[in-house]
């Protein structure tokens, strides 16, 4: 027979290419995930983003988490001692610098839905190799498994997870359970929504409940840092064990924010 013209030779290596790739470049970063380092803070962080539909925006890091994490590393919290809890975390980012702060010390546990959970143990074996200091991973679905975390925790950590009003009543649940003297929050979100958006759960839902102080809003005006702390019994030790006095005294002792407050 004739042989194949260019054309034909094309078809035929494009036939074969997808007969070995999945046909959706999403579905295929989701099995070769993007591999990147931060530097923040004069620390190297190794982390693995795995875009695509299957983790959706759990898959990246955000810029609210970097923010975060720049925020943590500024301020010299002593979280050696303390245990702290990251919310939602996604690629395990702002934990895994809470842990690395901690120098070992802190004992940190990465939460989030379960299919976000194979990311995060992979993250922190990047970043813990020998899995000394490294955070523990477990699911938590908020308004499911709270109760499953008895509120031991001195700080709660969370970047990025206030932007879908759906989930909004069983994050506040979440936060009421485990923010209990003397654990207090500090969440970081880029504002989406409008009023009835982001802006609506630190200034309308957490307030009846919480103190909530802006603590920082970034230069470019879409992403701000806020502390959350109890508002009854907040800033009293409950023991004598390192670590009830709480994390963020210095942070909320007098300053409340451009707009915080009470």
């Amino acid at each position: 027979g004739a042989r194949p013209g260019p054309e034909e030779e094309e078809e035929e290596e494009a036939a074969a290419l997808r007969a070995v790739f999945p046909r959706d470049p999403e579905l295929f970063a989701e099995f070769f995930p993007e591999r990147r380092r931060f530097r923040l803070c004069g620390r190297v962080l190794r982390i693995a983003e795995h875009h695509g539909p299957r983790l959706g925006p759990a898959g990246a890091v955000w810029e609210a988490a970097l923010s975060l994490c720049r925020f943590l590393g500024e301020q010299n919290l002593e979280l050696a001692g303390r245990r702290v809890l990251e919310l939602g975390a996604g690629t395990g980012i702002v934990g895994i610098f809470a842990a690395m702060l901690g120098a070992g010390g802190a004992e940190v546990t990465l939460t989030d839905r379960p299919p976000a959970l194979p990311q995060l143990r992979d993250n922190v074996r990047r970043n813990f190799p020998g899995g000394a200091g490294g955070p523990r991973v477990r699911a938590l679905r908020w308004g499911r498994d709270q109760r499953r975390f008895p509120p031991k925790f001195h700080l709660i950590l969370g970047s990025d997870i206030v932007y879908d009003p759906r989930a909004f009543a069983p994050l506040l649940g979440t936060l009421r359970h485990l923010v209990v003297p003397p654990a207090q929050a500090l969440l970081s979100a880029r504002l989406r929504g409008g009023d009835a958006g982001t802006s609506r759960f630190f200034r309308q839902m957490l307030p009846p409940f919480f103190r909530v102080q802006l603590l920082r809003r970034e230069p470019d005006g879409d992403i701000e840092i806020y502390a959350v702390t109890p508002r009854h019994g907040g800033g009293v030790p409950l023991d004598q064990e390192r670590g009830a006095r709480p994390v963020l005294g210095s942070l909320t002792g007098g300053w409340g924010g451009p707009e915080g407050g009470n």
